[in-house]
């Protein structure tokens, strides 16, 4: 099938730069829901169901031939969920947390189909562990105002801080939106997305990926 118009229910800039290195066809719209986790929700329920009712939401200004996408990103520690620290104190809490250990950042994709009612998601979780970064080195970062908007407080892809080491996973996810797990979604809905969207994701990050194969021959691995 022509591969349509993809209608981007984020605000993130992360998604939007993720989206533009494909050269898939898009435009961009807001969905205001509500992201307050349930009672004793975990973390993969939690960011699935955010990108469902994130899809449906914007399916509302979706034209005839566009195909609603919506992600949904969190950092958890085990079943704690961290979401953007609300201010620099609550940044250096969720820093100190992390920090010299491995925790997991999942990421949801939806994709909605508002004609036939279709609604494809995927989940990613990768393992990041984090480096034992310094207390002048955290400062310096929440100085930044860098982590004020970011689930976890941190940001894989900022130079200046470096906050993980050695990591093996879908370093798209970590920024917000795994275009390899995007792409075997829309496989499943009939689209063939344009060629070499892998390359293009790890030539941007200046990552060699370890596991785009596997991801795109159905594996769920992140």
């Amino acid at each position: 099938m022509a591969f349509p118009k993809l209608l981007l229910a984020s605000t993130s800039p992360r998604r939007r730069e993720l989206i533009r290195w494909t050269r898939w066809p898009y435009r961009l719209t807001a969905a205001d829901v509500d992201e307050t986790p349930l009672p004793a929700e975990p973390p993969d329920a939690y960011v699935e169901r955010l990108a469902r009712r994130k899809a449906r939401a914007a399916a509302a200004h979706a034209e005839a031939d566009e195909l609603v996408l919506a992600a949904d990103t969190t950092v958890a520690d085990g079943l704690q969920i961290l979401g953007k620290p609300r201010h620099a104190a609550e940044a250096e809490s969720m820093l100190r947390q992390l920090r010299g250990r491995t925790h997991q950042v999942l990421t949801a994709i939806a994709v909605h189909d508002p004609r036939s009612g279709a609604l494809e998601t995927d989940l990613c979780v990768s393992s990041v562990p984090m480096r034992n970064y310094s207390d002048a080195e955290m400062q310096a970062y929440i100085a930044s105002g860098d982590p004020l908007d970011k689930a976890g407080a941190y940001a894989i892809q900022n130079g200046a801080f470096r906050p993980v080491a050695e990591f093996s996973g879908c370093y798209a996810c970590v920024v917000g939106l795994p275009l390899c797990h995007l792409q075997r979604t829309l496989s499943r809905l009939g689209y063939a997305p344009p060629d070499g969207v892998p390359s293009a994701c790890q030539n941007h990050l200046a990552y060699n990926c370890p596991i785009y194969l596997r991801v795109l021959q159905g594996e769920r691995i992140g």
